[in-house]
This record gives C-alpha cells, sequence and structure tokens, in this order.
C-alpha cells in the first residue's frame, strides 16, 4: 500500500475545493513598447486570440567530483523569450496589424535604414492576466524589455474559405518577467 492515499475520493475532494485553470481564464492586459508610438489599447486587446503564460527555468551546472556529477543550480533562463508569440484576431480595418507594423518600422525602417533599435527599456512591457472562473484576477504577469521581432502574415483563401476569421501571430522579445501579484 502506497504511504500517499490519492484516491478518486481524494482527487474529487480537492479538484472541488481548488478547481481548475482553464484555457479561457486568460488575458493580454496591456502592451506598453516604452519609446516607441505606439499604443494598445482594450479595445485592440480584446482582439489577442491566444498567448501563453511564459517559462522560467535554471540553469544546470554541472560539477564533477571523483566521477560523480553535482547538479547545481546556475543562473536564471526565460526560454523562448527571445520569440514570444501573440496571436490576434484581424480586425476588418487592419488597425491591430497595423500598429505591430508602425512598431517595427519604427524599431528599423529599412526605406533609409534608421531606426530605435536600442535596448528597450524597463517601461516596454506587456501585463498578462491569469482569472478565475468568475473573471476575476488571480495573478498578473508582466513581461519587462519588450520588443518587436515579427509581424506574421495573414493567409486568405478565395477559393475554398468560409468566412472564417482571418489571425496573425506576432513574434516579442523580452528580458525577463515578474509577477505582480
Amino acid at each position: 500500500m502506497a504511504a500517499v492515499k490519492q484516491l478518486i475520493a481524494d482527487f474529487y475532494r480537492v479538484a472541488s475545493a481548488r478547481d481548475f485553470q482553464r484555457d479561457i481564464h486568460f488575458r493580454v492586459l496591456s502592451i506598453s513598447p516604452g519609446g516607441t508610438t505606439q499604443t494598445f489599447g482594450e479595445d485592440d486587446l480584446v482582439y489577442a486570440r491566444s498567448a501563453t503564460l511564459p517559462a522560467r527555468a535554471i540553469n544546470n551546472v554541472t560539477t564533477s567530483y571523483m566521477g560523480l556529477n553535482f547538479n547545481l543550480p546556475g543562473v536564471v533562463q526565460y526560454p523562448n523569450s527571445a520569440n514570444y508569440q501573440l496571436t490576434f484576431y484581424n480586425d476588418a480595418k487592419n488597425n491591430i496589424r497595423q500598429k505591430f507594423e508602425d512598431w517595427t518600422r519604427d524599431t528599423f525602417n529599412d526605406a533609409n535604414s534608421t531606426g530605435n533599435y536600442f535596448t528597450p527599456t524597463q517601461s516596454s512591457t506587456i501585463d498578462l492576466i491569469q482569472l478565475d472562473t468568475q473573471m476575476e484576477k488571480v495573478a498578473q504577469y508582466q513581461l519587462v524589455g519588450v520588443s518587436i521581432r515579427e509581424v506574421g502574415g495573414i493567409k486568405y483563401d478565395f477559393s475554398g474559405g468560409k468566412g472564417d476569421v482571418v489571425q496573425f501571430d506576432v513574434g516579442l522579445a523580452y528580458h525577463y518577467f515578474i509577477r505582480k501579484s
């Protein structure tokens, strides 16, 4: 017999008390590009279709002694921080996508080879919130040092399309994230 009982009744008791976080209980609260002129308000961010709560990992440092490897904690790493993906529904007038396109042109304008390709500041952020079943905030995460990397393409299908809402991906980079609450 196991030292710790984890029966169906235990699962039901704990699940009933704690519930589960659902894949719809997540929102992009704000995007603040920092030194750029773009603004993304709540009317833009309702078009955010999907995102991922970012990951955080501690690097492993292996140290050997007499043939035995010791695994020690190293410094922090933020997996996929160079290509954080957000997916947006495209609004009918292409407003949101154009804001991201403008952000890329502000970062680097190939027409005159100039731009703001500076190190992103602490004021360049994305705020993400997790919600409960009553749509109340459970936790808020802030990605710090955000900069634009890619505005993905939009696929149209005029030969066999069903009239689906089109969407596009945005690739961003960030330095680190903090849990604000």
